[in-house]
């Protein structure tokens, strides 16, 4: 039994690490896993790495092709349809089973500041995904925001290559300012649509590069 519960740990472990290395920008589409340098690069087996890839790969996050191994999988049109809407319906129904307290709205704010000030398009992003992050860190159900978490390194994929556009983000900045606002109002309804709204129009922007 311990040996299962510290090979799960390694997995997992592995796991993070290959989100996180995504997240920051250090793995880019259609790019292979070397699994020997990973190994080395851990001070893990192969095992775990390859146990934690087919987790990634369930999650439609790597795909794996034969003769060479697993790949970050390239963007689909698709994909991203029911990504963003899938995200974006899981965001309302955490938001309308939680309650705010005026330290979470002064941290939605602070997060809102960062995101207007970042430097960058992966800066952006990463300030955007962490403002969706602490707008639903009050849901009591921790499946779900781990699958939001999932997700959501996925769609930084579909951000990354077409949102670097700094007046694309000018839309949704007014649109976080409004979400707060709503929240702050005690007003639910009124959130969960701007939110909804907030995704669809990243996705609509999304779909119109992926088909031009």
């Amino acid at each position: 039994m311990y040996l299962c519960h510290m090979k799960l740990n390694v997995r997992d472990r592995v796991r993070e690490h290959l989100l996180e290395e995504m997240l920051k920008g250090n793995l880019h589409l259609g790019k292979t896993i070397n699994l020997a340098a990973l190994s080395r690069q851990m001070g893990v087996s192969v095992t775990p790495i390859r146990e934690a890839l087919t987790q990634l790969q369930q999650a439609h996050i790597i795909r794996a092709i034969p003769n060479r191994g697993f790949v970050v999988a390239e963007l689909d049109d698709k994909e991203a349809a029911d990504l963003y809407n899938l995200v974006a319906s899981l965001e309302v129904m955490a938001i309308e089973n939680s309650e705010f307290s005026e330290a979470d709205i002064q941290a939605l704010k602070s997060q809102q500041a960062l995101f207007e000030q970042a430097g960058n398009a992966i800066e952006r992003i990463q300030a955007d995904l962490e403002f969706h992050r602490l707008l639903t860190n009050g849901y009591d159900n921790q499946l779900a925001l781990q699958i939001l978490n999932d997700l959501k390194t996925r769609l930084f994929f579909y951000e990354r290559a077409f949102t670097a556009d700094d007046s694309f983000y000018n839309a949704t900045d007014n649109q976080h300012d409004a979400i707060i606002a709503a929240i702050e109002e005690d007003n639910v309804p009124t959130a969960s649509l701007l939110l909804k709204m907030n995704w669809m129009l990243i996705l609509n922007y999304i779909q119109k590069k992926l088909t031009e």
